[in-house]
């Protein structure tokens, strides 16, 4: 297999952010697979490649043939898909809705369901596969006392869930907000009866889509019941009324009614998978754990590598599905209704 450079802006200071440990985590998980690297684009770090210096290196230019870029920080794509058109580039897809086009020789790892079907809309000629999230092995049930009613993570969270269903809550709960990095979130979960995240706002304006959603299936993994907004790659594995219940329903006040009924029938004496009734089912959540990540990875890696090694004696020669296209495709087909319209009236006479 070729060697996999997993590009990113930087490891950490202003970088620091969900998306960034997601794709430090595809690369230690990569790891097991092939060999891989990280290198870094905008910030220099310390015992690290820096892209600049990489592709300056006349001695590395032979190798580079040999290696896929991996390429996955939203904004920067256009800039470096042209920056690295005669090498081998594969794009990591976390969020959907960032606006580029991506040419068919690029190969299209999508983390959520949700992302590939944008994806498959998007490029249409494109190798797009999936490959979800890791959840960790550590975000397991101990079916502990749970001391917590009601845990809410800040980061994220809509306005209407700060400031109005939380004051709400309060009054009824012991509920606990939490707006600092944990270090123990399995533990945290576990002492937590309630989860509640409330994403859709927030992404709104961002103004692209919650790319996989880790917290509330790491909620649901410790036995928390969850309540949820259902947006983007949420939509993945949350289903409302199965394993998870939808937030913001309606009112302010059904909420409250919600939440405090699922609280107050929580048994401390009963095991979590009694009082559970919405909860991920096993073989769900062993979709996104170490085995199955790794499975796919393995398959998907050498599907891409297979694809490379023929991409060079290949023409692009499908039709690309561009505005201009959809465009001739519509006039096309409604020249061709018109036309079977005259045509029954001609010989309707």
């Amino acid at each position: 297999m070729r060697k996999l450079y997993f590009l990113l802006p930087g490891k950490g200071g202003t970088f620091a952010c969900g998306g960034l440990w997601a794709e430090l985590k595809t690369f230690n998980l990569a790891q097991e697979v092939c060999s891989a690297n990280i290198v870094t684009y905008r910030q220099r770090e310390k015992d690290t490649l820096f892209l600049d210096d990489l592709l300056k290196d006349k001695n590395s230019i032979h190798d580079l043939e040999d290696i896929i870029f991996v390429v996955s920080w939203g904004f920067d794509i256009p800039k470096l898909v042209t920056k690295l058109r005669s090498y081998h580039v594969v794009y990591h897809a976390h969020s959907a809705g960032y606006g580029f086009r991506l040419p068919p020789r690029i190969p299209i790892i999508t983390v959520s369901r949700n992302t590939m079907g944008y994806w498959g809309q998007k490029s249409p000629n494109s190798l797009i596969y999936y490959l979800p999230n890791q959840i960790a092995d550590e975000f397991h049930n101990l079916n502990r006392e749970r001391d917590i009613d009601v845990l809410v993570q800040a980061r994220k969270s809509s306005e209407y869930l700060m400031s109005e269903l939380i004051p709400g809550l309060k009054q009824q709960c012991n509920l606990v907000v939490i707006d600092s990095y944990i270090e123990d979130l399995p533990g945290l979960f576990n002492r937590a009866k309630v989860y509640l995240y409330d994403s859709a706002e927030y992404w709104a304006q961002q103004r692209v889509s919650e790319g996989f959603g880790l917290q509330p299936m790491e909620a649901l993994a410790c036995g928390c019941q969850v309540f949820s907004s259902v947006n983007g790659g949420l939509s993945d594995y949350l289903d409302p009324g199965f394993n998870c219940y939808k937030i913001a329903g309606y009112s302010q006040e059904y909420d409250v009614e919600r939440i405090m009924k699922v609280v107050r029938s929580w048994s401390a004496k009963a095991s979590d998978s009694q009082l559970s009734p919405l909860a991920l089912a096993p073989e769900v959540l062993a979709e996104y754990r170490h085995e199955n990540i790794i499975r796919r990875f393995k398959v998907i890696l050498e599907d891409i590598n297979v694809f490379f090694d023929n991409q060079n004696h290949l023409t692009p020669n499908i039709k690309s599905l561009t505005r201009q296209r959809i465009a001739q495709l519509l006039v096309r087909r409604i020249l061709s209704k018109l036309s079977q319209k005259y045509l029954k009236l001609f010989l309707s006479k």
